[in-house]
């Protein structure tokens, strides 16, 4: 476990993950201000272990707290994105009641760790996206797809029930309805099905990843703090938690309104130019 507070950094946080969780989850630096995070078990399609949940949550946590960093994206190596939890070591980590209570703890703490980041997020989706890879596709800001995705969540199939935050994440993205007809059949839905629910962003013909890429790039001149507190504010809109988030929107907008990224703003409005935003 990595120890509390505010101070650590990318690096404190993957020395403290466990060594499995280090290997299969990697973490590269395109450019300064964006972070590609890739699950890295192509042999088996990049199943989530219980130690990937809890070095995935980790990572994420720790890129939020990144000042320089304006973009994350998150994908899977080897042409799946991920394939869903391994079931094949729940006979180990879901032995008990109390370890399947463990377990979804970590499930759901790699969901917040994901939503909640303050950061622009973007899943790049090839090949599968089944399950708890499903919840982790919906838990970006967006998803990019291209042909050979697809996505399904069968819990149906397997007698199993999903946690608040994963279905919540699934509900936010393509609405009631659409989320009781993939939880309830299991059905599979390639790219363009995907699309047509609002479970993919975008469909492109092309490299997935350099897609992600232009729009990261695209979203990276925008005001960091504009991006931290509107995602905080959506998030209390589709909680209904605005009572209980109603001071730190407060708060995120009076740090916004005397930040020197405020008066950058407005003087390169006036001066006609692109403004250069530095998060603070």
């Amino acid at each position: 476990m990595v120890p509390e507070g505010d101070e650590l950094t990318m690096d404190d946080e993957v020395a403290a993950l466990p060594a499995l969780a280090a290997r299969h989850i990697k973490v590269e630096r395109p450019s300064a201000g964006c972070a590609v995070v890739t699950l890295n078990r192509p042999a088996q399609k990049n199943a989530m272990t219980l130690a990937m949940w809890q070095g995935l949550a980790l990572t994420f946590e720790a890129l939020g707290r990144e000042a320089a960093l304006r973009t994350v994206i998150l994908t899977g190596a080897g042409g799946s994105f991920c394939a869903g939890a391994d079931i094949k070591e729940f006979a180990t980590v879901r032995a008990s009641a109390q370890d399947i209570e463990t377990y979804a703890h970590w499930v759901d703490r790699c969901t917040l760790a994901i939503v909640d980041c303050p950061k622009a997020t973007f899943a790049a989706v090839s090949g599968y996206a089944y399950g708890g890879g499903c919840g982790l596709a919906v838990s970006c800001d967006f998803r990019i797809a291209d042909r050979t995705a697809k996505f399904a969540i069968p819990a149906a199939k397997l007698s199993i029930v999903y946690g608040i935050e994963e279905t919540r994440a699934l509900y936010q993205a393509v609405g009631l309805t659409a989320a009781k007809e993939m939880l309830f059949s299991a059905a599979p839905h390639d790219a363009e099905a995907a699309r047509a629910i609002g479970l993919v962003s975008e469909v492109t013909e092309g490299d997935v990843m350099a897609a992600a890429h232009r729009r990261a790039d695209a979203l990276a001149a925008s005001a960091p703090l504009t991006i931290a507190g509107a995602k905080l504010v959506l998030e209390a809109l589709t909680k209904g938690e605005t009572a209980e988030r109603v001071e730190r929107a407060e708060a995120a907008a009076r740090h916004a309104g005397a930040s020197a990224d405020y008066a950058e703003g407005r003087t390169a409005f006036v001066e006609k130019r692109a403004a250069h935003f530095t998060g603070r």
